[in-house]
């Protein structure tokens, strides 16, 4: 049987174990290239990449490296296209459910001392709200202020730019027409389920990302990111227009 990889969310860190699974490489295949790659880390950062353990079919401990983002996505140099791809997404996934861990925390914090904690209520079949004294309406209030705060400081450098359809608008187009005409131009491109500047306007101040908050249909709460513009990216885009 094949062995789940052991993720810790909270610190942001992937196994070998799990980026053997994500690639389709076998794990030991995944170990040596971390240890070939580790001198030239431990070279430039000053220290190694961290170890841990895993239990194996037989239920024995067995060795794996345990990554940050940014050690992951070094390591993921050596991969082609797909398998990067493959880490690539499993990030985003990890960043998703740290925030939704985070906002709990958060609910629990401001609420969960005025009674039983409210998921287990809950899991019991009992209504939090009696328990919490509070009302439905006082609960889903307290719950969009915390979604406004994080909103706010996730955005904080996007407030004043301008999205597609802001700019469109001005030639009579739509979002959609101008971001088709941006790609053909080779300005942006589609890459991880969003708009992103390609390498040549990438880092340049004239983008920005702006996140939005929504639920799925299996009521899950996830996090997206649309390409918005700065005043620098927006007189570019309306200099190539004219």
């Amino acid at each position: 049987m094949k062995q789940k990889a052991i993720t810790n969310i909270e610190e942001q860190r992937m196994t070998s174990l799990e980026i053997a699974e994500l690639t389709g490489k076998r794990h030991c295949d995944v170990m040596r290239s971390i240890r070939v790659m580790e001198s030239a880390w431990e070279t430039v950062s000053g220290r190694k990449f961290a170890l841990a353990t895993y239990i194996d079919e037989q239920g024995k401990d067995r060795p794996c490296y345990s990554l940050t983002k940014t050690e992951c996505l070094y390591i993921a140099t050596k991969f082609n296209d797909e398998a990067r791809a493959r880490l690539v997404i499993r990030w985003k996934q990890l960043e998703e459910e740290r925030q939704e861990q985070l906002e709990w925390q958060q609910w629990l914090a401001r609420w969960g001392t005025r009674g039983t904690d409210p998921l287990y209520e809950a899991q019991r079949g009992q209504s939090p709200c009696g328990l919490l004294g509070c009302s439905d309406e006082e609960i889903l209030n307290e719950a969009d202020d915390i979604i406004g705060d994080e909103l706010d400081e996730l955005n904080a450098a996007s407030d004043c730019c301008y999205t597609p359809s802001d700019i469109a608008k001005v030639f009579g187009m739509e979002g959609r027409d101008l971001n088709s005409f941006l790609a053909d131009r080779g300005v942006i491109h589609w890459a991880c389920g969003q708009w992103q500047p390609t390498r040549k306007f990438a880092n340049r101040g004239l983008t920005e990302n702006r996140c939005f908050i929504y639920h799925n249909r299996k009521g899950q709460r996830r996090t997206e990111s649309r390409l918005v513009w700065t005043e620098k990216g927006r007189q570019m885009i309306l200099d190539m227009l004219r």
